[in-house]
């Protein structure tokens, strides 16, 4: 290999809120695919597992590492796209990039913006890293867009044994014989069902080395945030054109009814403006002052202090909340809008939750079991809702695990400040309860899942298990979060 991997011992490892830690045996940071081949052969021939980290932004168990923990730090570059290994493309098709795993969203934007391009779409955050994105199937919203993992054409992938697969659909960029010729040792597998695992897999199947993307011409948005009640956004949300008219659109609300009875919304619709458009509007930042205060330290301090005091002053905080983020123009690079700015450094943790969006209108009932649910808490233990709530719509996409497999999604993200009394509690009770209307929770988020409820919810499971236990084939990929949920191959241990 021409030098011995270095790692680090007796070392904890936490995710970013802090709210999941674990002991690993050893922690590396390979900077090469071949690094990674030996990092799991090494742990084969110990009896252990690995398990790829991103950068720590998700709030379950799912990076939890007991054996070898993989950082993607040394894996953050942008990759030839070797053109000579692909099939000739027409002129309408995607522009594509490859990256590798570790590439933060924020710096893959950079990179894009350096040749003209964007993506088409992303979530509100981009300090997370690309492959775990798209690996827990993280979105963003409107109706013509899936998860992040549809932006995935290709993705190369260290599996059980040290084996190098590049897995893509049948459809693929990839020449089979010019691929085969470079690269005897590896594995090209073009292959629907292979794909459809692979994409979002939650680092069940294999560290991801790096990942060759379609995306889109660098372009500008107009986000417009208005306060509206849940009443008339209903309706327009019933009756489509809410999605229909906007590129992306997305609401915040508060569970607790105002005085006159109403449920108060945030509306946030973001549309593609011309470069003349954006020349000519100047309005290039959201709310100064409440940026800056979201990211002062003492913010959250003095939030849970108050809330902890007086719990019954939560509804007005969250009204205030709302109305200071409310903003009639923000004009910028599309990457810009799309983030939702500082309100991503109030420390939070959140459990999230999609139902599908269909003609029986499971997603608008959604909205009403959260009502109920928050209430009976505040009710019954003056445990309160401590950050707006969050509904995204997501097109359906035909990865087996994400959770808008199979139907078109509105995702519900139901955030708490940290150390909300009574939170991790009031989470649950909101999950129990979006079950019933076919809710499949977020794998990053906070959630309760175990292996009977992944297969009442996931019909191509079996398919999906089936691919894993191919790459996957000495367990090595094996985790206590896979365990919980039933990912495990039957006899792991």
């Amino acid at each position: 290999m021409g030098r011995r991997l270095t790692f680090s011992l007796r070392r904890a490892w936490r995710n970013h809120t802090g709210n999941q830690g674990i002991d690993p045996l050893r922690q590396y940071e390979p900077d090469s695919l071949e690094a990674v081949q030996e990092i799991v052969r090494d742990a084969e021939a110990a009896g252990t597992t690995v398990r790829a980290i991103g950068s720590g932004h998700s709030w379950s168990d799912v990076a939890l590492a007991p054996g070898f923990l993989v950082h993607p730090t040394g894996l953050n570059r942008p990759c030839d796209l070797e053109d000579d290994l692909l099939l000739p493309r027409d002129d309408g098709d995607a522009p594509l990039v490859r990256v590798e795993s570790g590439m933060r969203v924020r710096e893959l934007n950079e990179l894009l913006e350096g040749k003209g391009l964007a993506l088409p779409n992303m979530g509100g955050y981009d300090g997370q890293t690309i492959v775990g994105v798209v690996s827990t199937s993280t979105h963003g919203s409107g109706k013509e867009f899936g998860p992040l993992a549809d932006f995935v054409q290709s993705l190369d992938l260290v599996a059980a044994e040290g084996t190098v697969h590049r897995i893509e659909r049948a459809s693929g960029p990839t020449d089979p014989a010019a691929y085969g010729a470079r690269y005897p040792d590896r594995v090209l597998k073009k292959d629907d069902d292979w794909f459809r695992a692979a994409v979002v897999s939650m680092g069940c199947t294999g560290v991801i080395h790096s990942v060759i993307l379609a995306v889109g011409p660098a372009h500008y948005l107009r986000e417009v945030r208005t306060l509206d009640t849940w009443r008339e956004v209903r309706e327009a949300i019933a009756s489509g054109s809410a999605l229909a008219d906007n590129d992306h659109y997305e609401l915040l609300f508060s569970p607790y009814p105002r005085d006159d009875g109403e449920i108060e919304c945030l509306v946030t619709t973001r549309n593609r403006i011309s470069p003349d458009d954006y020349r000519h509007d100047r309005r290039r930042a959201r709310n100064w002052l409440i940026e800056l205060a979201a990211r002062f330290p003492l913010t959250p301090v003095f939030s849970n202090l108050l809330i902890g005091l007086r719990p019954s002053v939560t509804p007005s905080l969250l009204h205030f909340a709302m109305k200071n983020i409310e903003n009639p123009d923000y004009v910028n690079k599309s990457y810009r809008v799309l983030n939702i700015g500082a309100a991503n450094y109030l420390p939070a943790y959140s459990c999230e939750i999609g139902v599908p969006v269909d003609e029986r209108g499971l997603h608008l009932s959604a909205v009403d079991e959260v009502v109920d649910v928050a209430a009976r808490h505040r009710d019954l233990g003056q445990a309160y809702q401590t950050s707006p709530i969050s509904l995204r719509f997501v097109k359906g996409t035909d990865a087996f695990l994400s959770m808008m497999e199979g139907r078109d999604t509105m995702m519900i993200e139901l955030i708490m400040q940290t150390h909300t009394e009574g939170g991790v509690e009031l989470l649950g009770a909101y999950e129990d309860r979006l079950y019933a209307l076919e809710g499949r929770p977020h794998w990053g988020h906070v959630n309760t899942l175990t292996r009977d409820r992944v297969v009442e919810l996931y019909p191509r499971l079996q398919s999906w298990l089936d691919v894993h236990a191919q790459l996957n084939s000495t367990h090595v990929f094996d985790s206590p979060f896979s365990k919980r949920v039933g990912l495990s191959r039957a006899g792991s241990s």
